[in-house]
């Protein structure tokens, strides 16, 4: 609000483009500030951290496999040169053991994992003479295999079963199916959670990989489809949104059916392979009921949307390399989630080693670890939800610029690269302080979502898991009515120049005034274009159900299937949300251009006569249609209250 020359408060006037200044410098220098800690904690990781443990693997006495290692002091086994003995070889790979959450075991480093059976320790000298890979501890000279009064206890139980390098941190995994199960049962499922995610990435990292190029694919193809969007595409589109709903449920009913009637399975991996597909079977059911409820339902605004879809591509002409900006906003949120994982890990790897009996080193966390890791993960939330704000705000700036010309056949000079440098040069700490918005939203998210997963354990916990999910609920809707929220301050401070609380406030007042003009038809849009984001999923979800059913023994594929849709949902978020970004602004400028114009010569409208008479033609059908739901409810009104005539 302004102050007039009678002192009195008058409402502050759009307007568009005139004036503009730094906003919320106070969050940017904030956000610096916070980053100066993250800067640090990537540096305390690389000196302190070694991810190369998790990776490379180790042996029990402090030395990592396929590298040169430092000595210990106290150790004195460590610090040999592992350069040429690359895998780990557990000596009691049959009767591997868990004690306090750790896994009991000695593990040396060898250059080749035992393709045959060994049955005595001649046959494990032969071995050692012939491959040049040791299976006893290194103080024993092979020589001594045979003579030694200590080979018993230094070198592995008899027999050594056969074993093979799998591609699971190069271990050495037994090949005879008794051993193989427990050593799968000890070393997946019990040991630590984070191994057994890694290890079912490290496993179907091609697999993976692949399904995220599919995802990639299937979104541009999406985004280019809306491009050029038609009636009989939106029937076509519908029709294959409905097809691979129904056809992802069906299958993984059928991969459960499959599992309970297989009665070789012995693995816990198996088992929970099993459960987290009977999971996914019946969440993908509800999502298809609600989903083709809803189809049914806005199946008469398909004529409509197609209209709205090509006022947007209109739009979106006058700015063609709009469709590339998620290509840049991917490739650094690509960077900077490499970069997460790499400190992560070198964080969950900084530890002392310590000297335990028998000359064995095991590494204990160095102090302070969950807070660097909590303040880690706080910069994955922020940074990321900053990264997608800016693309928001580019966008909207791009298309305020386009959309505030008075010369439409005119079209302004590289409206981006100007969206771009307004977001630089003044309005950084906005899309601060919204992002930190969001990520105050998401961190509680994600902590009732960890304590509700920690009560499921307990017996009497069901009005405590009932209290948790209310409160999730809460807060995911709350999560996305601050991300609608968003985009409009961002679109509002593209146009007037206010910092991030006036704009939201101003945006909010002015789309309730003309809520009525283009609230129903943005939201069968963005319905829309959400299918176009399921539709995705599902052919990714499809195709990683039939790649890692393959291979359900020994991996774990549950989660690298979720992190593949998950990847998917994003990947298509972040390509089609160029069409939901540029829909939010364009009816935020049309709500702007009738509150500053009334279409006389003196002030006439912004907007083109299409765009015009479309919202009128959407208008007229909402009026129509509300007047005969009120007609007929009148109508059975008067049915209840007439006398009964005889």
């Amino acid at each position: 609000e302004q102050v007039s020359a009678e002192g009195a408060p008058r409402q502050r006037e759009w307007r568009p483009q005139i004036y503009r200044k730094c906003t919320d410098t106070a969050w940017l220098f904030l956000f610096f500030l916070f980053w100066t800690g993250l800067v640090f904690i990537m540096g305390y990781s690389v000196v302190a951290g070694a991810a190369g443990r998790l990776l490379f693997g180790y042996d029990s006495f402090g030395n990592m496999c396929g590298k040169k290692n430092s000595p210990v002091e106290g150790a004195p086994l460590s610090g040999q040169d592992m350069t040429l003995k690359k895998h780990v070889f557990f000596m009691n790979s049959c009767n591997l053991e868990v004690k306090g959450m750790q896994l009991n075991r000695m593990a040396l480093c060898v250059s080749n994992c035992p393709e045959e059976q060994l049955d005595s320790l001649e046959e494990v000298q032969l071995f050692a003479n012939t491959s040049g890979s040791f299976l006893c501890v290194y103080s024993l000279n092979s020589f001594n295999y045979t003579h030694s009064p200590k080979a018993d206890s230094l070198c592995p139980r008899l027999p050594v079963p056969p074993s093979k390098s799998f591609p699971l941190f190069n271990r050495c995994v037994p090949q005879t199916p008794e051993c193989y199960s427990l050593f799968a049962s000890v070393l997946i499922n019990d040991v630590d959670t984070l191994h057994r995610i890694l290890s079912g990435i490290m496993s179907g990292r091609d697999t993976i990989l692949g399904l995220c190029i599919l995802a990639l694919a299937l979104s541009l193809a999406m985004m280019f489809t809306f491009r050029f969007i038609t009636t009989l595409l939106v029937h076509i589109f519908i029709s294959l949104v409905i097809l691979g709903l129904l056809f992802v449920c069906g299958v993984l009913w059928w991969l459960y059916y499959d599992y309970t009637n297989d009665l070789s399975i012995e693995l816990d991996t198996e088992r929970e392979n099993m459960k987290c597909v009977l999971g996914f079977a019946i969440v993908s059911t509800g999502i298809t009921a609600v989903l083709l409820v809803l189809i049914f339902v806005l199946r008469k605004r398909i004529k409509l949307t197609v209209e709205l879809f090509q006022i947007t591509n209109k739009a979106i002409s006058s700015a063609p390399f709009l469709l590339f900006q998620p290509l840049w906003t991917f490739a650094i949120l690509i960077f900077f989630w490499v970069l997460w994982v790499a400190v992560l890990l070198s964080l969950g790897t900084a530890g002392a080693a310590q000297v335990m009996e028998g000359g064995q080193v095991e590494y204990k966390p160095l102090s302070g670890i969950r807070y660097m890791w909590s303040y880690h993960l706080i910069g994955l939330i922020w940074t990321s939800e900053f990264i997608l704000a800016c693309q928001q705000m580019t966008i909207a700036g791009a298309v305020v610029t386009c959309y505030f010309n008075r010369s439409k056949n005119d079209p302004p000079d590289h409206p981006i690269l100007s969206s771009l440098s307004i977001l630089f040069f003044y309005h950084q700490g906005t899309v601060v302080k919204g992002s930190f918005l969001i990520s105050v939203v998401r961190i509680p998210r994600i902590i009732v979502m960890y304590m509700q997963n920690a009560l499921k354990e307990q017996q009497h916990g069901a009005l405590s898991r009932y209290l948790f999910r209310c409160c999730y609920c809460c807060f995911w809707c709350l999560d996305k009515y601050l991300l609608h929220l968003n985009q409009n301050a961002y679109t509002t401070t593209a146009i007037n120049g206010t910092d991030f609380c006036t704009s939201a406030k101003d945006a909010f007042k002015i789309l309730s005034k003309n809520s009525s003009h283009f609230t129903s038809i943005n939201c069968f849009g963005d319905f829309i274009i959400f299918l176009g984001k399921v539709l995705v999923v599902c052919f990714t979800v499809f195709g990683g159900l039939m790649a890692f059913n393959y291979n359900r023994a020994f991996q774990v594929w549950a989660v690298p299937l979720l992190l593949v849709a998950f990847f998917a949902y994003l990947v298509a978020h972040s390509f089609l949300s160029v069409f939901e970004t540029v829909l939010d602004a364009l009816f935020l400028c049309f709500a702007v251009d009738l509150e500053t114009n009334d279409g006389s010569s003196e002030k006439p409208y912004f907007m083109d006569q299409e765009f015009l008479s479309f919202v009128k033609r959407s208008n007229k059908l909402n009026n129509a249609r509300a007047q005969q739901d009120k007609h007929s409810l009148r109508n059975e009104e008067g049915t209840e209250l007439q006398a009964i005539v005889r």
